[in-house]
């Protein structure tokens, strides 16, 4: 079993939270007309055994889909879980050629 390093498990983990994110901001858009809807939000955590973080949906109560500042809350939040993403990525990418780079010498 190949285990990942520790910035490519970082970037991988902070990958899966923006798109966590990402899918939570989507659900609360398309629901925003929804009659009694209750918006989502995201919670993270920073893991500090094996570094990256967690990414965690909540429902707080007093939420509701009504609100335009929400709406424009969640669209703020989509361009930033974007951003977030590609942002891993690259940590993913760099590390890789970094080992490959490695590895060349070592050959």
């Amino acid at each position: 079993m190949i285990l990942a390093s520790s910035a490519t498990r970082i970037g991988l983990s902070g990958m899966q939270a923006a798109q966590t994110r990402l899918n939570v901001t989507a659900h609360n858009v398309a629901n925003v007309q929804t009659e009694g809807f209750q918006r989502q939000r995201v919670e993270q955590t920073a893991n500090a055994e094996t570094g990256g973080v967690t990414a965690r949906v909540t429902q707080p109560e007093s939420a509701t889909g009504q609100n335009v500042d929400a709406l424009v809350e969640d669209m703020v939040e989509q361009k930033m879980a974007k951003n977030t993403y590609l942002a891993n990525l690259q940590t993913v990418k760099t590390e890789q050629e970094m080992m490959g780079n490695l590895l060349d010498i070592q050959a």
